[in-house]
């Protein structure tokens, strides 16, 4: 999961080299965290949330593949 959040993250923004995603585990679910340079947050969330929404259906979906929950968290 968090290469997938990397490489969406890194399309998306204006300084790639700000990205950072950790991954961690709690009660059986994989918490992505995902941050990025100030001036790029409206980029990864999107007017209205829409890009940050897309990004956790995309995680959720891919989770769901493999018998996994996730869920992706855009940290300042």
């Amino acid at each position: 999961m968090k290469e997938l959040v990397e490489i969406i993250a890194k399309a998306l923004v204006d300084e790639p080299s700000e990205v950072q995603v950790t991954e961690k585990e709690e009660d059986g679910e994989i918490i992505v965290e995902l941050k990025v340079a100030e001036k790029d947050m409206g980029k990864v969330i999107g007017k209205q949330g829409k890009i940050a929404k897309a990004i956790r259906s995309v995680v959720k979906a891919a989770a769901a593949k493999e018998d996994k929950k996730a869920n992706v968290e855009i940290v300042e």
